[in-house]
């Protein structure tokens, strides 16, 4: 469900006791935006059970998680850190966003774009890694200076390509 108007969102930094949260966000933001692109069976193993654990594990391992909340609710999720290696490539930017998920209801909010800003300075160089078939985050990435510079690796094990973008 939409937040009314003027509904206030609080960004903070994810505690362990926000694991459930996270997993929800995580889990149902995958199941909308990649159902279409990966194979049924795959949710047989990607379970919002799954997700909980992985992360109870990484918010108790101290991972610097950044939250969008609305009325006590977690409705989006951000984590950036340095440029890493994807398959064959090496990074070209200092900085990579390595996950920004926001649950398809509050798309359109600017609660996505707040989480940016958060975890990367507005402009500041940095890459990120997208889903090539996800058309509605390459435009707002797009938006906000990221451009794809023709690196693509192949997930195999998810049978899902992904390009990185850089700024």
């Amino acid at each position: 469900m939409r937040p009314a108007p003027g509904t206030p969102v609080v960004i903070r930094a994810a505690s362990p006791d926000d694991a459930a949260g996270c997993a929800h966000v995580h889990h149902t933001s995958w199941v909308e935006t990649y159902s279409r692109l990966l194979p049924e069976d795959h949710w047989e193993s990607d379970t919002l059970e799954r997700r909980t654990e992985t992360w109870r594990r990484w918010l108790d391992g101290g991972a610097e998680v950044t939250v969008a909340e609305v009325s006590g609710r977690l409705v989006g999720i951000a984590i950036s850190g340095p440029g890493r290696h994807v398959g064959d490539h090496r990074p070209v930017r200092d900085r990579e966003l390595y996950s920004l998920y926001v649950l398809a209801a509050h798309h359109g909010t600017g609660i996505g774009q707040t989480l940016l800003d958060t975890v990367l300075a507005p402009g500041a160089p940095a890459q990120l890694w997208v889903a090539e078939a996800n058309p509605r985050a390459r435009r707002f990435y797009e938006r906000n200076g990221f451009l794809p510079d023709g690196a693509r690796f192949l997930d195999e094990d998810l049978d899902l390509a992904e390009v990185r973008h850089v700024r």
